[in-house]
């Protein structure tokens, strides 16, 4: 199936050592080196990572590991998540945890280690997480070559590891989005994978799932006992008053765990801690809210550990606003005096099974309901421009242990970046309402997107930008310059994510008061105007794209001069706009104008030069004038290879183009080959599924057809297909331009049964998505109806036309 990546940094890889990020921002190509030892070193015997022992208790569950491991023997992947339907007496745990599905994947590759030559734990609530995880495994198995690169090389590295060795485990924990599995699954099937998550939904197509429910009450009470009377014999009157505590808290096994070490802690009796929480005999009671049980107990455990330790119970509340695991102690070290009362303090936390240690004991995590509960409550004062507890303690250890900020000269702290960035998105996304606005967190967030940006992961910044704009207008007011700034840099990120909608509303209004406040031909303001233009353009609202950018660059040739960077930029843009719009008239003279000032400024084989001489060539070639767009596209191929190398992205984009151009020319002897040989390095630098792979392959598949090779043209056109509906989703509309064009080579095949149904959905996809006048939704139903007269045609005897492909695609070349 080749490589398959998608999602923020998930990673795809291949043998030949090229792996390719979900947003398609990161190509990473390993070193022959490399690739040889990943193919050629072996992990130790029993090798892996476990985040914990497991020698503690664990009772019940035996079905679900005997299910388990029938489900992975035979099918190599699984997942364990929350119920949608109730099980047994009590409802479903709804989207929370502290069910014991990460203590069933624990105790299942304890048991079954032996079985496997590596087992690995991945932390999986994001893409990143995800890559940080698989990265260690190169850590661990080729430390010395590890040491000198970064993370998307290890994480490269150990796919490649893991594709060139069979029999591991991969345990993805906690998923918040199993579609983030998909390229580990496509990529990696020599061994077993196991999900958990509290997403019940989204699994019918990833792996079978098992709907972990609450203990039943014997197991509960079994579990309860082991945990509050270890190592004892405990009376039928203790058993008894356990049985009740455990139904009282509906067999939820954190909240079990946590009762039975308070009761062990202090040395309560179970029948006097179960009164106390106030849960006996409540006919209304909510012991199936697993906020409001967790928060009973802890009403209890944190009254004896502030007596004991008051410093930990405010490290606990700093906790929950971090991300859950892998809390390094380092963040924590300056809410203590010392060492010593950190050590301590966390000790107690341990304790009463409020946090876990990692096996080197340097971080520390928390669980998820214990981070939900202490997140809502609130502050005992009546202001609410408070900090909520523990708030203001997060935001100075994540602030404090930022690097500096970055000098030219030195390299890029990539592991501290890697290790702070699920603490400062944590941060984000969990702000309360009413948390008064800070600079300081400001520069926080702002310092974690400018590292993003530098990393070109500016889709993943959104939740900082949105953190960031809330408290910067509240602090700085709305027209602020930084204000401006940052809801700029936002709406950059939305569409870059694809939010088009978010990204122009957000544009409209940084616009509307970069006029007002810095005047109508201020830099910023063009710029800002340049990006609404060009956003207006990709939605497809040519009707207020095109006067925008007159406007603006009109405004720029004045205030900035003819040839100006920023002026080109925005003619460049113009006129593609004019293009797009079919006015060739005029795109082609600003084209021309663009182009020459581009040579004078930047040079001849300058890469802005190079896009600009690409996008008149195929200017030309839309004019009709192949005898000026063909010698444009060759001497432009050749300066790209020449100064950007064979298999440089734009290298490949102005090939594809120069191919195009011979197709049009009725030359297939020369475009062919060319679409080949394009299609072959797009597929090893951009990977199988990048959406330039995807333009190129279509445009391969177009001219197999167009050559009468529909042998060869339909398999291209039906993996297009797939891979645009995977990557893109099912109503984009490339997505749509390729069903058209498979449905097209079945009906020139004569296969009619499925060329209708395909015609169908697209124009009926189309219509809803484009809208009923748009030029691919009118070709779309013309071959509708030309292939439904060719069907009736058959039936009659007679003959019909065929149908009409989209015009080949080319990848954007806008500035």
């Amino acid at each position: 199936m080749g490589v398959r990546a998608s999602g923020e940094r998930s990673i795809g890889a291949e043998s030949i050592g090229v792996a390719i990020s979900g947003d398609n921002a990161r190509v990473v190509v390993l070193p022959a080196q490399a690739v040889h030892w990943a193919h050629t070193v072996r992990a130790p015997a029993k090798a892996g990572f476990l985040p914990e022992s497991v020698s503690g208790v664990f009772v019940g569950r035996e079905r679900e590991l005997t299910e388990l491991r029938e489900m992975l023997t035979g099918q190599g992947s699984a997942a364990v998540v929350q119920p949608q339907q109730p099980v047994s007496r009590a409802r479903a745990i709804h989207g929370l945890g502290g069910v014991g599905k990460s203590t069933l994947a624990l105790h299942y590759a304890d048991r079954y280690r032996g079985e496997y030559g590596l087992v690995w734990w991945i932390a999986a609530e994001s893409p990143e997480s995800i890559v940080t995880s698989l990265a260690a495994i190169t850590t661990r198995l080729c430390p010395q070559w590890a040491q000198t690169v970064g993370t998307d090389e290890r994480a490269a590295w150990a796919i490649t590891w893991l594709q060139a060795h069979p029999d591991w485990l991969l345990i993805f924990d906690n998923v918040e989005d199993p579609a983030h599995l998909r390229p580990y699954l496509g990529t990696l099937d020599g061994g077993h994978h196991l999900a958990t998550s509290r997403k019940a939904t989204g699994w019918h197509a990833i792996a079978p799932a098992i709907p972990l429910g609450l203990l039943p009450t014997g197991e509960a009470t079994d579990l309860l006992c082991a945990i509050a009377f270890p190592g004892q014999t405990f009376t039928g009157a203790q058993r008894e008053a356990a049985r009740r505590l455990a139904e009282d808290l509906g067999c939820l096994p954190l909240a079990l765990e946590q009762a039975g070490a308070y009761a062990y802690r202090t040395g309560t009796d179970l029948d006097t801690y179960r009164h106390s929480l106030g849960l006996v005999l409540d006919e209304d009671r909510d012991v199936n809210d697993p906020e409001r049980t967790i928060a009973r107990i802890w009403d209890q455990t944190l009254t004896a550990i502030t007596a004991r330790d008051p410093l930990a119970v405010t490290l606990l509340h700093t906790m929950a606003w971090l991300a859950p695991d892998d809390i390094p102690r380092a963040f924590l070290a300056p809410l203590a005096p010392d060492s010593l009362a950190l050590g301590n303090a966390l000790g107690e936390l341990h304790a009463y099974n409020m946090i876990a240690f990692t096996d080197d004991r340097q971080g520390v995590s928390v669980h998820r309901l214990v981070q939900t509960v202490l997140r809502t409550r609130t502050p005992t004062e009546s202001d609410p421009d408070i900090y909520a507890p523990g708030r203001a303690e997060a935001e100075q250890a994540v602030r404090e242990a930022l690097p500096t900020p970055l000098n030219d000269s030195l390299p890029e702290p990539v592991a501290l970046w890697n290790q702070l960035l699920p603490h400062v998105l944590a941060l984000a996304e969990s702000t309360p309402p009413g948390t008064p606005a800070s600079a300081d967190s400001i520069g926080t967030y702002y310092q974690a997107i400018d590292y993003l940006y530098r990393q070109g992961r500016n889709a993943h910044a959104i939740p900082l930008g949105t953190a960031a704009l809330t408290q910067c207008e509240q602090l700085l007011g709305d027209t602020h310059h930084n204000t401006l700034t940052i809801r700029h840099n936002l709406a950059l990120a939305h569409r870059e994510a694809g939010d088009l909608g978010r990204a122009i509303t957000l544009l409209e209004a940084n616009v509307a008061q970069s006029e007002q406040i810095l005047g109508n031909t201020h830099p910023n303001t063009l710029i800002g105007r340049n990006q609404l233009a060009s956003t207006y353009r990709e939605a497809g609202d040519l009707g207020r794209a095109i006067p925008l950018f007159e406007a603006t660059f009109a405004q720029s040739e004045q205030t900035l001069s003819n040839t100006h960077p920023n002026t080109l930029t925005i003619r460049n843009n113009l006129a593609s706009a004019y293009q797009e719009a079919g006015d060739l008239g005029r795109a082609i003279p600003l084209f021309e104008a663009t182009v020459a000032h581009s040579e004078q400024i930047h040079g001849n084989t300058h890469p802005n030069t190079l896009i600009r001489r690409n996008n008149l060539a195929s200017a030309y070639q839309e004019a009709g004038d192949l005898g000026r767009a063909i010698p444009l596209l060759e001497a432009t191929v050749a300066h790209s290879e020449q100064t950007l190398g064979n298999t440089h992205p734009n290298t490949l984009t102005i090939r594809n183009n120069l191919a195009s151009a011979y197709q049009e020319a009725g030359d297939l002897g020369r475009a062919i080959p060319l679409f080949e040989a394009n299609v072959a390095h797009s597929e090893q630098i951009h990977g199988n599924t990048h959406p330039n792979t995807l333009i190129r392959r279509n445009n391969l598949a177009s001219a197999y057809q167009e050559a009468g090779d529909l042998g060869r043209a339909i398999p291209l056109f039906e993996a297009n297909v797939a891979h645009s509906e995977q990557i893109l989703g099912n109503t984009h509309p490339n997505t749509l331009i390729r069903r058209n064009n498979l449905a097209s080579a079945y009906q020139e095949a004569g296969d009619l049964g499925r060329a209708i149904p395909l015609f169908e959905a697209a124009v009926a996809h189309s219509e809803q998505i484009l809208g009923n006048t748009h030029p691919n939704t009118l070709t779309i139903r013309n071959n509708l109806a030309t292939a439904r007269q060719q069907a009736e045609a058959v039936q009659h005897g007679s003959t019909a036309t065929s149908a009409t492909k989209t015009a080949p695609q080319k990848p954007p070349t806008a500035d």
